[in-house]
C-alpha cells in the first residue's frame, strides 16, 4: 500500500488540486490528511473537494482545526472573546480575525466532521512498516521542531512508540532525521510553504519520495485575493514569494519546545 501525506493545505484550494493530479498520477492507494487544512482562503471548497475523494482518505487534526473549532463554540455561545484552543490560551489578536471569519463561513456544517478527526493514525506502509501520522509531534499538535532541533530535546518524545516512522508536519518545512531508532519526516506544507514556491507533500511505500508539485502560482494568487478572507494578501503573498527557511529556521528556533 502507498500513500500520500498531503498537510497544511491552509484552505490552498488551486495548490490541493495540482498535488491530487499528482496523486492520481502516482497510484497512491491512500490518502493521509496531516491537520491544518483550515484556515485559510476557500475552506468549504477544499473541505468538500478532500471529503468527496474517491481515493480511500484519513484525517488528523492539527492546530488550525482545534482554533477553527474553538471559534464556532465561541460564535455559537455568543461570547466576545475567542480562544486559539482548548488550552484557554487566546489566539494573537493578527491571527483571530482569520479564525473567525474561517468559523464564520463554516457555520456548523463542517463541526461534526472536524471535531471526529483524532489527533494520530497508524498505518503499516509496504517497506516501511508500522507509520505514525501526526501533525506536530505524538503528543501534541503545537509543538515546534525542526531538522536543528537537538536530538535530546525530542528523543523522550519519539522513545517507545513502537513504530519505524513518524510523520508529520506544522512547521511547513521537509526534512529526514533519525531521532533515536525513529525515523522521522516532515511532509512540507501544500498551501503555504516556506522556501521556494510550490505544494510540498509526500509518497510513501516503498519508501519516502519528497514531492513538491508546481502550479500556476500567479493565477492561484488571484484567486485568493478575490475571496472574502482577511489574511487574503497575505496568504497570496506566500504562494508567490514564501519567506526563505533560513529566516523560519531562526524564528522556530526561539519557539520551539524545550
Amino acid at each position: 500500500m502507498s500513500v500520500a501525506a498531503l498537510y497544511d493545505i491552509h484552505a490552498n484550494l488551486p495548490a490541493l488540486d495540482a498535488v491530487l493530479q499528482d496523486v492520481r498520477q502516482a497510484g497512491a492507494d491512500r490518502i493521509v490528511v496531516g491537520g491544518d487544512v483550515l484556515p485559510g482562503a476557500m475552506p468549504r471548497e477544499t473541505l468538500r473537494r478532500l471529503l468527496e475523494l474517491d481515493i480511500p482518505t484519513q484525517f488528523i487534526y492539527g492546530n488550525g482545526e482545534r482554533a477553527v473549532l474553538a471559534q464556532m463554540a465561541a460564535l455559537q455561545a455568543g461570547t466576545v472573546t475567542y480562544w486559539g484552543t482548548a488550552s484557554g490560551r487566546p489566539l494573537p489578536e493578527p491571527l483571530r480575525e482569520g479564525y473567525r471569519w474561517t468559523a464564520q463561513v463554516l457555520q456548523a456544517d463542517y463541526e461534526q466532521i472536524l471535531a471526529s478527526w483524532p489527533r494520530t493514525l497508524r498505518l503499516e506502509v509496504e517497506g516501511l512498516g508500522d507509520v505514525l501520522f501526526c501533525h506536530s509531534t505524538p503528543r501534541s499538535e503545537t509543538e515546534i521542531f525542526t531538522r536543528s532541533t537537538a536530538e535530546e530535546r525530542l528523543a523522550p518524545l519519539f522513545d517507545g512508540l513502537g513504530v519505524s516512522m513518524v510523520v508529520c508536519g506544522h512547521t511547513h518545512m521537509q526534512f529526514d532525521r533519525m531521532i533515536g531508532r525513529t525515523r522521522v519526516v516532515n511532509a512540507g506544507s501544500i498551501g503555504e510553504p516556506f522556501g521556494k514556491p510550490g505544494a510540498y507533500w509526500l509518497l510513501l511505500g516503498p519508501d519516502v519520495q519528497f514531492r513538491c508539485t508546481l502550479y500556476d502560482f500567479v493565477q492561484a494568487a488571484e484567486r485568493l485575493r478575490l475571496t472574502g478572507y482577511p489574511q487574503a494578501e497575505e496568504s497570496a503573498s506566500g504562494i508567490l514569494h514564501p519567506p526563505s527557511e533560513g529566516e523560519m529556521l531562526e524564528m522556530f528556533g526561539n519557539a520551539e519546545l524545550k
